[in-house]
């Protein structure tokens, strides 16, 4: 209860600190421009109202917008999409207002300085944001977490928290082997334990999982339930109500949307024709001639691999590999003696993807989208994971969220780290907009500049 009140009382300092910005700027910006301020009473009466209107529609669209919904495992992609979004709507209203408004507080230079409090708000919010994500990962205002009767989906999820300490759980492990409720409320208030993770397929009867939601609810214990990704139909449906009565509907996804698919269309042929002219038409050459000069073969490889609704392309390549009969059915492994000298460096800094952008022009795949696989690991999965197809119902991508989140590669667990990618492809299916496109394109420059460490 106590990291609750906490988790109040910093979202309200971190609203007060945006409205005292909000206010400051327009307030220093006219002062500044007007004659004896401090003593101008006619001047701080026709800005005060404008002022509290201005702040009052900023919160209004707050709420809309979520900006301050910060969830603990929101990505900063997701939360730099919701800042635009709120700036772009909040300076669109201010146009508005000035139009049917004559009061000087609305004038022309109003919009210029909003995006001067846009790059404020952002560089304040961001912060706050990563300073938050800091003191989560040391330790500080965690949320105590546990899990009953795991399977292979609270698996994948305990591992993306233990992996992610700037998410802030702790987890408590229950040890007991027979589930005993009073130990268990006893465990709860012991150990603070703010969440209980239990998946969708478990071992409990129909009467104990009744009696653990009401427990749960009785000790202000917070119920999550894990679908298990193979057999679910989560993904399918959303919940919606007829007046009262909850129902499940068919999920329409974002890209279902004609208009939605039109201006991701409208990019991906710009953004590939401006980068095929003044990046590839240099690069190529040079990118050939090394290959040449590394082993003998063609400079291209070319791979069939799904698409769209899992029609089969020709995926194009540079190829980073000496010829070999496994390339269509073998993935890559650590130290793979079948990559060349200069293939290691293509793979490191992504560029062996660069003649994708034909495939882009062509209509067969986007800038951003779920990557690619080999048929031979497509075919293996399907079966295994049950959503996996999921990922068929937007164009393969260059590039990706689940790559510029670092899950790409065979290492470790294989199988969860699949499960993971699969995950982050169904998200990005479920959630896109073109600001996530941008802010995914704008990070995967960032990689291949840096280099991917996960790219093998």
């Amino acid at each position: 209860m106590q990291r609750i009140r906490y988790s109040r009382y910093l979202k309200s300092i971190i609203i007060l600190l945006d409205l005292l910005a909000l206010a400051g700027v327009f307030v220093i910006y006219f002062l500044s421009t007007s004659r004896n301020p401090v003593h101008n009473w006619e001047l701080w009466n026709e800005i005060s109202f404008p002022l509290l209107l201005v702040i009052l529609f900023w919160l209004l669209l707050s709420g809309r917008t979520k900006i301050y919904n910060i969830s603990r495992n929101l990505t900063y992609i997701l939360f730099v999409e919701r800042i635009i979004i709120h700036f772009l709507l909040f300076i669109i209203g201010l146009l508005l207002i000035r139009k049917v408004s004559g009061n000087q507080f609305f004038g022309s230079e109003l919009t210029w300085l909003s995006l001067y409090l846009f790059a404020f708000i952002f560089s304040l919010k961001s912060t706050v944001y990563f300073f938050i994500r800091y003191i989560r990962a040391i330790g500080v205002n965690h949320r105590n977490v546990m899990f009953l009767s795991e399977n292979n989906s609270t698996g994948v999820l305990k591992k993306i928290i233990e992996e992610r300490k700037d998410f802030g759980y702790k987890i408590f492990n229950y040890n007991s082997f027979e589930l005993n409720t009073d130990h268990l409320v006893e465990f709860w208030k012991r150990n603070g334990i703010h969440s209980l993770f239990i998946p969708t397929e478990n071992s409990f009867s129909t009467q104990m999982e009744d009696k653990l939601f009401r427990l749960a609810e009785a000790n202000k214990v917070h119920i999550s339930l894990v679908p298990n990704i193979s057999k679910n139909n989560f993904f399918f449906y959303d919940l919606s109500y007829i007046q009262t009565q909850p129902i499940l509907t068919q999920t329409k996804y974002p890209l279902d949307y004609y208009s939605n698919f039109l201006l991701k269309r409208i990019f991906d042929i710009i953004f590939s024709v401006l980068v095929l002219l003044f990046i590839c038409s240099w690069l190529f050459p040079i990118i050939a001639i090394l290959i040449k000069k590394s082993s003998k073969g063609p400079v291209f490889f070319i791979q069939k691999r799904y698409g769209f609704h899992e029609e089969v392309f020709n995926c194009i390549k540079f190829r980073t590999m000496v010829v070999n009969e496994d390339s269509a059915s073998k993935t890559t492994s650590v130290n793979d003696a079948r990559i060349t000298k200069i293939g290691k460096f293509l793979r490191k800094t992504s560029l062996d993807e660069m003649p994708q952008f034909i495939n882009v022009l062509k209509g067969e795949m986007s800038v951003v989208g779920p990557r690619p696989h080999m048929l031979a690991v497509d075919n293996y999965y399907k079966p295994k994971i049950g959503r996996y197809s999921l990922r068929s119902l937007a164009s393969p991508g260059i590039t990706g969220l689940a790559q510029v989140n670092g899950l790409r590669g065979d290492a470790g667990d294989v199988e969860i780290e699949m499960n993971k990618r699969i995950l982050a492809d169904a998200f990005y299916i479920r959630n896109w907009s073109f600001i996530l496109d941008m802010m995914i394109i704008l990070k995967t420059i960032f990689l291949v500049i840096k280099g991917d460490k996960n790219a093998k």
